[in-house]
């Protein structure tokens, strides 16, 4: 979609954009504010999430039928990689800080462009693989400021990379889907196969699913409304309206508003190390979009997918 040819949205657009960008910032606190383990925090909000999908969406199910053997397979696959990026990267968050955590989290998109490049030939410009570079030396830097802190910490540093890996897994297989699978039925049946990990694991573990107070059910649907559908549900709409670039940039405000509201509400100061390494994965994560809104001027809409 053309800039020329974007309709007029019903309201200006900042006043999503900053709803939106609030909301994802408050996906780490609320794992936080939970005592229930992550498994079951995953389980609920993916749940929730598809009772609130349900009801504005039901006329979109008739691809169904369509859809062919191979891709419920990938479509499995990609709801398997969602649940294995929530229990890694919200177990994360009993370890290392709210900061460190959410800045490794933001290097999806340069991992999903390392991806492409090796699965599907997607070759990036020299600027895109500049921003990759100074993004992952940013990393390196929050790792060696956590690793003076505690052994812990590391290994929380360690659990949010890989659940970051997860969900590039996870949106590498969307990228092919998406070419064949209307974006609403992806996300309802990937948060339902999500759902259905979250809960095979729960049994198997014999982790309780049930008698939480009625402060942990309300910190669920937080997870389902606040970051999902407030945060990464108002992005996808935001598209028809604004460039993807737009998007992507305001993505950017989740280590931000997370550290912000890590430090104001658990005390979680931020130190020099993840300052420094933070400014350069933000640094590193604007160049790589630039080269990538400079590659692809026309570009179809994301998945609905949380990554947070």
């Amino acid at each position: 979609m053309s800039t020329s040819s974007r309709r007029a949205p019903p309201v200006a657009p900042a006043v999503p954009l900053v709803v939106g960008m609030l909301a994802i910032s408050f996906a780490p606190i609320l794992v936080r504010y939970s005592d229930a383990p992550v498994s079951v925090q995953g389980m609920y909000r993916m749940l929730f999430t598809l009772v609130m999908m349900l009801p504005f969406g039901a006329k979109h199910l008739g691809p169904i039928r369509r859809v062919s053997a191979k891709d419920w397979v990938l479509l499995a696959l990609a709801g398997f990689f969602l649940a294995l990026h929530f229990l890694l990267w919200m177990a994360s968050l009993d370890y290392t800080s709210i900061a460190s955590s959410a800045i490794i989290l933001s290097l999806e998109p340069v991992f999903v462009m390392a991806g492409a490049y090796f699965l599907f030939k997607d070759r990036p410009r020299r600027t895109a693989l500049a921003g990759m570079a100074i993004a992952l030396a940013g990393v390196v830097l929050v790792g060696s400021g956590d690793s003076g802190v505690s052994k812990s910490a590391v290994l929380g540093d360690v659990l949010s990379f890989l659940g970051t890996l997860a969900v590039v897994v996870n949106m590498l297989i969307a990228k092919r889907l998406l070419e064949r699978v209307p974006s609403y039925l992806y996300s309802l049946i990937v948060f339902a196969v999500t759902f259905l990990c979250f809960w095979g694991y729960n049994l198997a573990g014999g982790i309780p699913v049930t008698g939480y107070p009625p402060r942990e059910w309300l910190v669920f649907a937080l997870l389902a409304f606040v970051p999902t559908v407030l945060g990464h549900m108002i992005f996808n709409w935001l598209l028809q309206y604004v460039k993807p670039t737009t998007i992507s940039m305001s993505v950017l405000a989740e280590p931000i508003g997370a550290s912000l509201l890590g430090m104001a509400l658990f005390r979680e100061m931020v130190g020099g190390f993840q300052l420094a390494g933070g400014a350069l994965v933000i640094l590193g994560l604007v160049l790589y979009m630039r080269a990538e809104q400079a590659d692809a001027p026309k570009i179809d809409k994301d998945p609905e997918t949380a990554s947070a």
